[in-house]
């Protein structure tokens, strides 16, 4: 049979009643005749309640100096998580071993908080797999060369299972979560959402990215690289579901566009509330700004997302860009600092209250007038764009927050995404 990776989320994780569940669904799995490797979050609100502790110890502001020490204490949770399920399965008579990342190895660069996967170690993994045990591997976090504990950021758990699927050559990777797959937009937001049954890896690369917080971006990234096939699905589902129903339900997230696939000019309304614009107020017009900007942005580990500059005036410019909520005010406070003396330019100002509302579909290769479509929706609605940006699959715009939903709600409707296809 096939070499298998499962990965449970935190809440799929978040009781022991919860985690006993995981247990036989697994065991399952393995009395199926599959080699199987899962891969766990920490439980549900443990990773929170981690890292609040340390905040209540450290002076505000300066939690930057304690980077180390907080990826040693937020590993701990999918330790736990990873011991728990391992002794379930083991009381479920299925022989399981539990490793933490740094025992597998699972190499990474020394990026505290956000560090990136080099390579990972497959050889005791594999030894234990042809000996029969379901092995249980901690997501979220890796070693660096210096024996450091590294985490992966948030959702990085996501990250971990694909790039252990990609080094092990697995068959498939099947992240099972508190939803039953990829929607057109979140049906919390739209009730009128519907599942899709297949999406490509570029649409989930770009939905992913934009805000939908199904898969974590960068675990779809390496999934697209090392064309690692993977499914979305419900832990929820009883777990002695048959197995043939299970391994075919989800959304599955493939690499080629076939003629199976849910033809449709946009596939997906994506929405971020995470966003916040900031903006350099009267730059100077000159060779090298964007880069004496952005390049002391990306030397603090702030990513930018969203980028437009205005047409020139009298040698002048503004320049605007939009940086994850969290991380504003250390944006905001390092231009104040740094930057703007430098540049001369006359100020700083920033709007918390922004979010990004983007539609995605490969079918917009192929249709002229899309995005037009989109504008015009919006403008009935009475929405002001403040932000445009493009890809070949995708529009987004930057809007107030307060219209969000309308706009989720309305864009949804106009591209009948609400409509079941054939």
């Amino acid at each position: 049979m096939a070499l298998i990776v499962h990965k449970y989320g935190g809440t799929s994780m978040g009781s022991t009643e919860r985690i006993r569940n995981v247990a036989k669904r697994v065991a399952k799995w393995a009395r199926a005749g599959h080699q199987m490797v899962v891969v766990p979050s920490a439980m549900s609100g443990e990773t929170n309640r981690l890292l609040g502790l340390a905040k209540e110890l450290t002076p505000q502001k300066t939690e930057n100096a304690y980077y180390r020490e907080l990826d040693m204490l937020a590993a701990t949770g999918e330790q736990a998580s990873s011991a728990l399920l391992a002794i379930a399965l083991q009381a479920e008579g299925i022989e399981s071993v539990s490793y933490a990342g740094w025992q597998v190895a699972v190499k990474t660069n020394s990026a505290f908080t956000k560090a990136r996967i080099e390579s990972i170690d497959d050889q005791r993994v594999r030894a234990d797999l042809a000996a029969g045990k379901v092995v249980v591997i901690t997501g979220f976090q890796g070693v660096d060369e210096d024996f450091n504990i590294t985490t992966l950021g948030r959702g990085g758990s996501d990250t971990s299972a694909v790039a252990v699927a990609a080094a092990l050559k697995a068959e498939e990777c099947l992240i099972y979560t508190d939803v039953d797959g990829v929607y057109t937009t979140d049906p919390r937001v739209e009730p009128e959402a519907r599942r899709l049954t297949t999406v490509s890896f570029e649409e989930m690369l770009e939905m992913a990215s934009l805000g939908s917080k199904v898969l974590q971006i960068r675990s779809v990234e390496f999934a697209g690289k090392y064309k690692v096939k993977l499914r979305v699905l419900s832990s929820f589902t009883p777990w002695d579901i048959d197995l043939q129903e299970e391994a075919t339900s989800g959304t599955l997230i493939t690499f080629e566009e076939d003629e199976k696939m849910e033809q449709a000019v946009v596939s997906g309304i994506a929405f971020n509330r995470d966003e916040a614009k900031i903006s350099l107020v009267n730059v100077p017009d000159r060779p090298g700004i964007a880069y004496q900007i952005l390049g002391a942005v990306a030397e603090a580990n702030i990513e930018v997302d969203m980028i437009i500059q205005n047409m020139s005036k009298d040698g002048h410019t503004d320049f605007s860009f939009t940086v994850n909520r969290n991380e504003y005010a250390k944006a905001v406070d390092l231009l104040k600092s740094k930057v703007l003396p430098a540049l001369g330019a006359k100020d700083v100002v920033g709007d918390t209250k922004i979010c990004k509302v983007s539609i995605v579909g490969i079918g917009m290769r192929s249709h002229v007038g899309v995005a037009a479509k989109m504008f015009r929706c919006l403008s009935e609605e009475g929405i002001n764009i403040q932000m445009i940006s493009t890809s070949e699959i995708k529009t987004s715009v930057v809007i107030d927050e307060k219209y969000m939903e309308l706009a989720v709600r309305a864009l949804h409707k106009v591209f009948d995404l609400d409509q079941v296809k054939a």
